[in-house]
């Protein structure tokens, strides 16, 4: 393992590593052995993570030995990865995305079925899928710029669900842009809290 890995980060696991779960777990990771980080509160050594199976019902939270991790991407590592993605609504949509955030100088990637399709190489998406983007910044931009952004991803082929990862925690574009309380994502759980206490 070459570095720590964050929330969103996709891992790919050692064979047979020890995982607790239900019966399609194993199968699932012989399939495709990636897991994508979650946030969670865990002891150094231990990572928490999210297992996916073949249909929309499993999902699986667990952890793993920090140890048990071969390689880890990150969702703006992917990018240079998106013309692998298969002729679907949801890769015509990130192609959109990165013309809209490329100029904008931050960082993001996919995350969800797109960012595992094109970490494992393995197509979990379907002509329904929704694109998820991850964006990373160290403080919130302005909400004029996140209002903009939210306007121009709201008319693509693929409904777009972006979540911020601030330092504090993971927060949906949506619910920043409409509201003045938002539930933040933290390791310990959702935190309602002000976004003026974000852009500080």
């Amino acid at each position: 393992m070459s570095r720590v890995p964050r929330p969103h980060d996709l891992v790919r696991v050692a064979p047979l590593t020890p995982v607790d779960g239900p019966d399609w777990v194993r199968p699932a990771l012989a399939a495709a052995p990636w897991v994508v980080v979650r946030r969670a509160s865990t002891p150094p050594g231990v990572v928490p993570v999210g297992i996916r199976g073949d249909v929309r019902s499993h999902r699986h939270a667990t952890v793993i030995g920090a140890s048990e991790i071969l390689e880890t991407l990150s969702p703006p590592e992917l990018l240079s990865r998106i013309g692998q993605l298969p002729d679907l609504p949801a890769a015509s949509a990130m192609r959109a995305v990165v013309s809209i955030l490329e100029p904008t100088g931050l960082s993001w990637g996919p995350g969800g079925s797109v960012g595992f399709t094109l970490a494992s190489g393995m197509v979990v998406m379907t002509a329904d899928s929704d694109l998820d983007i991850v964006i990373f910044a160290s403080r919130l931009p302005s909400r004029d710029a996140l209002g903009a952004l939210a306007d121009a991803l709201r008319d693509l082929p693929a409904r777009v669900d972006c979540q911020l990862d601030l330092p504090g925690g993971g927060v949906a574009l949506d619910e920043i842009v409409r509201a003045d309380r938002v539930l933040v994502r933290t390791n310990d759980g959702p935190v309602l809290t002000a976004v003026a206490e974000l852009a500080g």
